[in-house]
């Protein structure tokens, strides 16, 4: 027969037993909650697929300072680091607002993605040629290559650029679609020019690399922002971007009154670069929301893309 102190013993066991089982079921049952409370709270927020790059910067001021919430509109920014990203979020109904450029965004609509356009953006991009290389004009890349990514406002621009030149030998398109690993791989000499956004194109004349061709000195705007065009049907998205656009504008004017370096945190923070980079970002004046211009989207029409 066990002893009164055995069972005893065995007796407190047990209870402790039960008592972290249940410990443990009220725990997984809180986690469960609070992640059914998380997906809620997600799926009532308007979506943006954004890059970290100057062209989101008015998203990327409205989220940080608040000016969103003054507005009483949840906007969750989906951080990506190629357009390439945001498109596919965007047509998988994972988000419902994307920055994007017009050569992508169009190529969408044709293959059956519906969508509207909120506004053109600031976005601009560099040709830049690897200094390392010697790489300083266009005409120099014949046999080389250049990091962009296809079917994009950056494989537009490249071949626009190129084709202007004619180099006597071929020059070969590199996808690169991260932002980032593009610019890395031009800082790293392992490309010989790469098509980069601010402030990307920054961070690479920094570098001392050679700006060989600048797409506003073509007067061309192709950034935009789209939204999903099922938004237009339903008045409680219609409602979100209402406030996004009042939003957006808000955080345009207090970058142009405030300037680029007022934002340098902002900037580091969501663009993944660093103070010196920043310290050298040329002036950029932000519109209030606005379509993109009728010439633009006319560039997207009956584009022959390059299969090198």
């Amino acid at each position: 027969m066990p002893s009164i102190r055995a069972l005893l013993a065995f007796l407190t066991a047990m209870l402790l037993l039960a008592g972290c089982g249940t410990t443990t079921r009220d725990r997984n049952e809180k986690q469960r909650r609070e992640r059914a409370t998380l997906a809620r709270k997600d799926s009532l927020a308007l979506k943006v697929a954004v890059t970290p790059t100057l062209d989101c910067l008015p998203l990327f001021v409205a989220t940080q300072t608040g000016i969103f919430d003054t507005l009483h509109v949840d906007v969750s920014l989906k951080e990506k680091m190629a357009h390439i990203d945001c498109d596919e979020a965007f047509a998988k109904g994972e988000v419902e607002c994307m920055v994007s450029d017009l050569m992508r965004t169009e190529r969408l609509k044709h293959r059956g993605t519906s969508l509207d356009y909120l506004t053109a953006t600031e976005a601009y991009w560099q040709m830049l040629g690897n200094q390392k290389a010697r790489i300083s004009a266009v005409k120099h890349l014949g046999d080389k290559m250049v990091g962009m990514t296809r079917y994009s406002a950056t494989d537009y621009l490249a071949t626009l650029c190129i084709d202007s030149v004619k180099p006597t030998l071929p020059v070969f398109r590199i996808q690169l679609n991260d932002v980032s690993v593009r610019l890395m791989m031009l800082l790293n000499n392992e490309i010989e020019a790469v098509m980069l956004p601010e402030p990307q194109a920054t961070r690479a004349r920094v570098a001392k690399n050679v700006v060989m061709y600048d797409s506003r000195n073509k007067d061309i705007r192709l950034g935009v922002i789209a939204t999903r065009g099922a938004l237009r049907n339903d008045p409680y998205r219609r409602e979100q971007t209402d406030k996004l656009v009042e939003g957006y504008n808000r955080a345009c004017d207090s970058i142009n009154t405030h300037g680029l370096q007022h934002y340098r945190n902002v900037i580091e923070t969501y663009c993944h670069t660093d103070a010196a980079t920043v310290r050298q970002l040329p002036q950029m004046t932000y519109h209030h929301v606005t379509p993109p211009r009728q010439k633009d989207i006319d560039l997207t029409k009956n584009v022959k893309w390059r299969t090198y």
